[in-house]
């Protein structure tokens, strides 16, 4: 069909003036301070309503403003990507309900009806991961949707959980879970996002989704699947304020920070490093989040949704150039051949490490100025100190390896960013990484947060980046002799770089003794003693027997011949 060939810019149009609408209707609520609720009745148990409710605040539209303004980019340019791909259309669809199903989340504030987007990003994205059709892409999808399946538990159980409190609304029942009694509602919640968000001990997850396409992963990692725990965790913030369970997911969420961060000064896959990167930056998220400024973790959600999905945008565009290659080792020099790409892809890198008056300056600086003066404990304070300095390390990294260092492209790479299709989403998603952590404050924080720091805590943030940039650039530019000496710490190079073995320990080390046994049970048992007397043993035993009563029973006068001489023969014996 002839709209089928140009579904991107249908997307296009329809998204974009959707995240138009979305936008303006979320300024008016936030100007007139409005919420609005749609509920509809399903059914009716125990005096409790099974009902289909929307919630419609600023929060609600800034959000979906965002995911849509997003998709449609990343729609727009996988039109160029995915071209000449046989499952063109699929890949569109699935990218499509993708975005309802974040939708559908967004908009829930009702634990029963969050499961239709919640249960949805996760069959989406298992089919989106294994899209390309390997070994490699079964297994990482396999990985990732078993991770999330312990996060859907964690939302079915907390559902019977609150049944206790007469309805599954837990917009309205926040106020109420602050007693003891609700401490295990909590701590279900609190797991759901860990899995979804992918901090500690689910993150193996997350680096492994980067077998999907290049546009899946802007989307995946910008505004949709791993912000769906951060958005939870925002709506339930007011019930989880003053928890027990607030202390232990602040540390998870700065040790998953300081480990991705650790991760990506090893890691030589392009798309890897920038999956990691959205793991150091979920963290930060989840972790002001703990201290208790949901909006904080709001506003760097928006800002570093934007720099993100351009970042991954760029990359696709390199490894696309390049031959599929996606080890940064293989490239190099871009910054010549590839001029706009890599101009965008510099102003997202400085976005991300919250270079002063870019989108991510707005939020980085603010949530780490903000947690400096909270009450944590030094343990925090320095894991927050140490991620901050190693965001800068391995991006500076990044850079050197792909743009600015030696040229260490194949002579068949035929190198340009000629194509506009690709290119002007890019430039789109650029003014928003340059303008739209400022447009956002002004909108979010009318009125200033007072920060009171000392000198040398003011100038922390930015002297910890300075010294990260340095220490990235300049170790990597002696990266022979670098090399070298890694290899004389072998263990801690290997330890550091492999997620502190998450990978194997969610995998191979989980399933080995399960699999074992079961391959033994299987030999011994199924193609053993149950074949022998199980049915089949069953089965054989019977035939066998009745084919003999069977022969018994048939007139035949051999057989009477045999039995006569056998009766002769046995009283010959017993006589004598």
């Amino acid at each position: 069909m002839i709209w089928s060939i140009y579904l991107h810019v249908i997307s296009l149009f329809f998204l974009s003036s959707m995240s138009f609408i979305c936008l303006i209707l979320s300024l008016v609520s936030l100007q007139l301070n409005m919420v609005s609720m749609i509920e509809w009745e399903i059914m009716s148990l125990n005096s409790s309503s099974v009902a289909m409710v929307m919630i419609f605040d600023w929060v609600s539209f800034m959000f979906l403003s965002f995911v849509l303004f997003i998709s449609s980019m990343v729609l727009f340019y996988s039109g160029e990507y995915m071209k000449g791909d046989k499952n063109y259309n699929r890949f569109m669809y699935l990218v499509l309900a993708f975005v309802f199903s974040m939708g559908a989340l967004i908009i829930s504030p009702n634990l029963i009806s969050i499961l239709l987007g919640w249960d949805g990003l996760g069959l989406v994205s298992y089919a989106l991961v294994i899209f390309y059709q390997n070994e490699k892409s079964a297994n990482a999808g396999m990985l990732t949707v078993l991770s999330n399946r312990v996060g859907d538990v964690a939302i079915l159980l907390s559902i019977s959980l609150v049944f206790i409190m007469g309805g599954w609304n837990f917009i309205l029942y926040s106020s109420y879970m602050n007693d003891s009694n609700t401490l295990l509602i909590k701590l279900l919640v609190i797991l759901a996002a860990m899995t979804k968000s992918a901090q500690i001990p689910f993150s193996a997850w997350l680096p492994a989704a980067m077998a999907a396409p290049t546009p899946v992963s802007a989307l995946v990692h910008s505004s949709t699947l791993v912000t769906a725990g951060v958005y939870l965790l925002i709506r339930f913030s007011y019930a989880l304020q003053g928890s027990v369970s607030v202390s232990m997911l602040l540390i998870i969420s700065c040790l998953t920070m300081f480990m991705a961060g650790l991760g990506a000064n090893f890691e030589y896959d392009l798309k890897k490093i920038i999956a990691l990167s959205t793991l150091s930056q979920l963290g930060v998220m989840i972790s002001i989040l703990a201290l208790g400024f949901n909006d904080l973790a709001f506003f760097h959600l928006l800002a570093h949704a934007l720099f993100k999905a351009l970042l991954f945008m760029c990359a696709g565009v390199i490894i696309h150039s390049v031959k599929e290659y996606q080890d940064i080792r293989c490239m190099g020099s871009l910054v010549y051949s590839m001029p706009l790409t890599s101009t965008c892809m510099n102003l997202a890198n400085l976005a991300l490490c919250g270079m002063p008056f870019l989108a991510g300056f707005y939020s980085k600086d603010l949530i780490l100025e903000v947690a400096f003066m909270s009450n944590i404990n030094m343990i925090a304070f320095m894991l927050y100190s140490v991620a901050t300095g190693l965001t800068v390390c391995y991006t500076f990294r990044l850079i050197y390896y792909s743009l600015s260092g030696l040229f260490n492209l194949s002579s068949m790479s035929s190198v340009d960013d000629n194509v506009w299709v690709m290119t002007s989403p890019m430039i789109m998603l650029s003014i928003g990484a340059v303008m739209g952590g400022a447009f956002l404050s002004w909108i979010i924080f009318p009125e200033a947060y007072m920060i009171c720091l000392s000198f040398v805590f003011k100038t922390l943030a930015l002297s910890l980046s300075v010294s990260g940039a340095l220490i990235g650039y300049m170790l990597n530019n002696m990266n022979v002799n670098y090399s070298l000496k890694s290899l004389g710490s072998y263990n801690v190079v290997v330890f550091s770089g492999s997620m502190w073995f998450m990978p194997f320990l969610s995998t191979l080390k989980l399933s080995f003794t399960v699999l074992k046994n079961g391959g033994v049970y299987e030999k011994v048992m199924d193609k053993g003693w149950s074949e022998y007397f199980g049915g089949q043993g069953l089965y054989s035993s019977i035939m066998k027997y009745s084919g003999y009563l069977q022969f018994g029973q048939s007139n035949s006068v051999s057989l009477y011949m045999k039995s006569f001489f056998f009766w002769v023969i046995v009283l010959f014996f017993i006589l004598i």
